[in-house]
């Protein structure tokens, strides 16, 4: 996928109103999943990605932190100083695209790295 379709898909998933926003809500997303995988696992992920989006993964320092899904949430919402809700939207429309971009084995790793919850926010509720 292309970093102009993966931006469109989560401009349109997430209903921003302004490009700017989707853009900021997959830096922070992407970022803060970074920092939960391990830095192989970010590697791994960020080969499937568009190269604008690779950094905001591999930025993250080791070890890896291990956040269960409301936490990652609450992170969220306090790194952007915006409503558990809004970081909630953000959250799923990043993660949902990331999960179309990437292949299903991938996106089976990424999962198994997470503490168990997050399926739901790559639109994979049923593995939840």
């Amino acid at each position: 996928m292309k970093y102009h379709d993966f931006l469109k898909r989560v401009e349109e998933r997430g209903e921003y109103t302004d490009p700017a926003d989707a853009e900021k809500a997959v830096r922070t997303v992407l970022e803060a999943l970074g920092r939960r995988l391990t830095g192989a696992e970010s590697h791994h992920v960020a080969s499937q990605l568009p190269a604008e989006l690779k950094w905001f993964l591999e930025q993250a320092p080791e070890p890896a932190e291990k956040l269960g899904p409301e936490q990652f949430i609450d992170h969220l919402s306090a790194g952007t100083g915006e409503s558990r809700e809004s970081a909630k939207w953000d959250a799923s429309a990043v993660l949902t695209t990331l999960g179309e971009a990437v292949t299903g084995g991938q996106l089976n790793q990424i999962l198994s790295e997470l503490p168990s919850g997050y399926a739901v926010y790559f639109g994979k509720p049923e593995l939840a």
